[in-house]
């Protein structure tokens, strides 16, 4: 089964919710949608799943048009961010529900039940009711009344955001495997870049109802076509510093010249916005071809085993991301350094120009 999306809008009290968004999706593929709160992902899983209905456009499911088809007509599950179960129903009747309103044999029932329950671990909870689990097992059980369907678009909205840091991803790693087996059509909202990496397959980036990016998750965090998507594709978001293109040399802020070369040697002169990912920003110089910026130390955070020091240049804070725990005085002049093949360059549209590993500019 295929799904296109065409041409798809939805307007709500005279307020674009998604603006004309065009989406194509193949069988046995996992589509991640990234972006902020508000950026359209759950109206968009409404509208795919048919709760509500696009004010413009159409959505073809192996050719046909489903656009005005509700959802019971329509194989589909759907998982939400709650942990959405029959609090009367033990486990094991919570995921049989959907497979006993589908009047499937109860042999079969039996075996499909047990089966994802095996894959989710949680064959030895069938017998408790969803108020005797904790989060993380309600929540596989939510997923597996959803996967035991078998439908061929399964959508999951932000399912884990609910849970703990450790739950979050103890079952990332579990999903990403369980939906590798599966020929549906899965998609997967989230607000958060790592976990989008973490999941793989491809990305559509959204933004306040508007499709930025869609192709292979790397490929999007790797090469974000505008500045928009390279602040929405890295947590923390992207650093930005202005710089200038002459002959044979560029200059970023009030840094020293240095020579074009890398992915930078073909740019024409000019000014730009250049893009640096804070877990390429360090600060201690790694090689002479390091720029080197003069910086204030602001605030220091420390999150697990990263450190997240937020410096000030020329009155912009950036962030240096670094592995393990370390501790900086409050208002320390240092130095940070960026590596030249690191550097993202981007228009002073917002469009991006070159990014690191690639050859070429980018084609307008």
């Amino acid at each position: 089964m295929s799904m296109i999306l065409e041409n798809i809008t939805k307007v709500v009290a005279k307020e674009c919710h998604i603006d004309n968004i065009s989406l194509q999706f193949e069988p046995g593929t996992f589509n991640i949608l990234l972006g902020r709160t508000l950026s359209g992902k759950t109206t968009l899983m409404r509208l795919m799943a048919g709760l509500d209905r696009p004010s413009q456009g159409r959505i073809l499911i192996d050719g046909r048009d489903m656009t005005n088809i509700p959802i019971r007509k329509r194989d589909v599950a759907m998982v939400y961010q709650q942990f959405i179960n029959y609090p009367s129903m033990t486990v094991y009747k919570n995921i049989a529900s959907p497979l006993r309103l589908a009047r499937v044999a109860e042999k079969e029932i039996d075996y499909r039940v047990r089966e994802v329950a095996e894959v989710l671990q949680i064959e030895a909870l069938l017998d408790r009711f969803p108020n005797e689990l904790s989060g993380g097992q309600q929540q596989r059980t939510a997923i597996a009344r959803a996967l035991v369907k078998d439908t061929e678009l399964l959508l999951l909205d932000e399912p884990l955001v609910n849970l703990d840091y450790k739950l979050r991803e103890e079952l990332r790693i579990e999903m990403r495997d369980i939906f590798k087996r599966r020929n549906s059509i899965v998609i997967y909202a989230t607000t958060e870049p790592l976990e989008a990496l973490t999941l793989g397959g491809n990305t559509a980036v959204l933004h306040e109802g508007h499709l930025e990016q869609f192709g292979a998750t790397i490929d999007v965090y790797q090469h974000p076509h505008s500045t928009r998507i390279a602040q929405a594709f890295s947590d923390p978001a992207m650093n930005f510093v202005n710089g200038t293109i002459e002959s044979g040399s560029f200059k970023l802020g009030d840094t020293k010249p240095a020579p074009l070369q890398h992915h930078l040697k073909d740019l024409a002169p000019g000014s730009y916005q250049f893009g640096m990912r804070p877990n390429h920003l360090r600060l201690q110089r790694n090689s002479a071809e390091d720029i080197e910026f003069q910086t204030t130390i602001d605030l220091i955070e420390i999150s697990g085993s990263e450190t997240y020091i937020h410096i000030i240049h020329n009155g912009h804070t950036w962030i240096v991301q670094q592995q393990g725990i370390h501790t900086y005085q409050m208002g320390k002049q240092v130095h940070a350094y960026i590596d030249p093949a690191q550097l993202y360059v981007f228009d002073l549209n917002g469009h991006r120009v070159v990014s690191p590993g690639h050859d070429s500019l980018e084609q307008p």
